[in-house]
């Protein structure tokens, strides 16, 4: 079938199921031009539970469908490739947080929601990349805060705050091997730009930038950013939303190899076959979506 077709399909499928498309901003763009809720995906997450639908259909990565399942355990929740993992989320487990715990008193443990679902039941509460300050200093009686597993994330945050933050030893390949070298080059082939950063990127890269914040922050600043040129400076997908919603700004990817591999591993074959075949459910028990959904919902009551 044709790109087009595909999409037709998909959609009339969506609609027999009862079903919604969520698509981060890191998918292909014909993935995004099809889906119901475009967005980072915790957001996703939140907007999908508020619907009627009874399937959610999530084009990203495990730990996203994991959040959706938490937050609407009653829809059935399908991953078109379940082999879409994430490295970052991959750098920390549950048993390496019970471990820090027994290490450490007076440790509250932060978790990114680029976590897994039992790592987040281990934490006191998550976090997103926009909210990270703010939930840190919501832990007035904390004493010491681990943040995991980004510790590019942790140590930027750390420069808001003035709580002590041990930084976990993670990162997500995409954002952390951004090189400064290649921002510089980027900022002397466009000089007039200026540069919006994804808070994963390393100290040295966020120090360079105009603007530093979530992928929808990024896409709120370039909207309202008086600059003509704009170097990106987190992963290739985010061009699609950025272009249609600026077609008279100029974005440039700070590097080409701004790329999630498993995030573009998903295509629309994929999604057209998990909902005729109903399968790829991703569930979380309750033993860990009771603890999850808590850490979770203590952040999103910050809101």
């Amino acid at each position: 079938m044709s790109t087009i077709e595909l999409q037709n399909e998909i959609r009339k499928l969506l609609k027999d199921r009862r079903a919604i498309l969520l698509a981060h901003y890191y998918q292909q763009p014909e993935i995004q031009e099809i889906a119901d809720i475009l967005g980072d995906s915790l957001a996703l997450s939140v907007e999908a539970a508020g619907t009627d639908a009874e399937v959610i259909v999530f084009a990203g990565v495990h730990f996203m469908a994991e959040s959706a399942s938490i937050l609407s355990p009653e829809k059935t929740v399908l991953l078109p490739r379940l082999d879409a993992g994430c490295p970052l989320a991959d750098m920390v487990t549950a048993a390496d947080l019970r471990e820090m715990k027994k290490k450490y008193s007076g440790l509250a443990v932060v978790s990114y929601v680029n976590s897994s679902a039992a790592v987040k039941a281990e934490s006191d509460i998550c976090c997103t990349s926009a909210n990270a300050a703010k939930v840190v200093n919501s832990l007035e009686r904390a004493d010491r805060v681990l943040m995991v597993p980004d510790g590019n994330l942790a140590r930027y945050t750390a420069g808001l705050t003035e709580k002590n933050i041990v930084p976990w030893n993670g990162y997500c390949p995409v954002h952390h091997f951004l090189a400064p070298e290649e921002v510089i080059s980027a900022k002397e082939r466009h000089p007039q730009a200026v540069f919006a950063a994804h808070p994963e990127c390393r100290g040295e890269v966020l120090a360079m930038a105009d603007y530093v914040g979530s992928t929808a922050g990024i896409i709120k600043y370039a909207r309202e950013s008086g600059a003509d040129e704009i170097i990106i400076g987190t992963e290739n997908g985010i061009l699609h939303p950025l272009a249609k919603q600026n077609p008279r700004k100029k974005f440039v990817l700070a590097s080409e190899k701004l790329i999630c591999p498993t995030m573009k591993s998903i295509t629309l074959p994929d999604i057209l076959d998990v909902l005729k075949e109903m399968k790829n459910v991703v569930k979380v028990p309750d033993e860990v979506r009771i603890p999850a959904a808590r850490a979770l919902g203590k952040m999103l009551a910050l809101r």
